[in-house]
């Protein structure tokens, strides 16, 4: 039987490993294995570097990038929930130059 803290080892790993094959973000890796965002965050930016320093270097690198493009996801987000919501309600008008 394992303990605990072998059990959070291989847990680290594993959504390191999955990080690197998928390229998801975290909240997609966290809606994937069903562990919250805190978890998976924790594990990848904090306890994997304890655990595999070089799966952790290359989790990092990934995570810098996602980071970088953050802003631009959460505008291209606000960008289509505004066009969602001009189809279904008329009476929204939208500036198309604002995009």
């Amino acid at each position: 039987e394992e303990s605990v803290h072998e059990h959070i080892r291989h847990r680290c790993v594993k959504l390191g490993q999955l990080l690197l094959e998928t390229g998801e973000n975290v909240r997609a890796i966290a809606k994937l294995t069903g562990y919250s965002k805190s978890t998976v965050h924790k594990d990848l930016t904090e306890r994997l570097e304890k655990v595999n320093e070089a799966l952790s270097t290359e989790v990092k690198q990934v995570l810098a990038y996602h980071k970088s493009v953050r802003h631009l996801r959460g505008g291209e987000a606000t960008r289509k929930k505004w066009q969602q919501k001009q189809q279904t309600d008329p009476k929204i008008h939208m500036d198309k130059r604002a995009f």
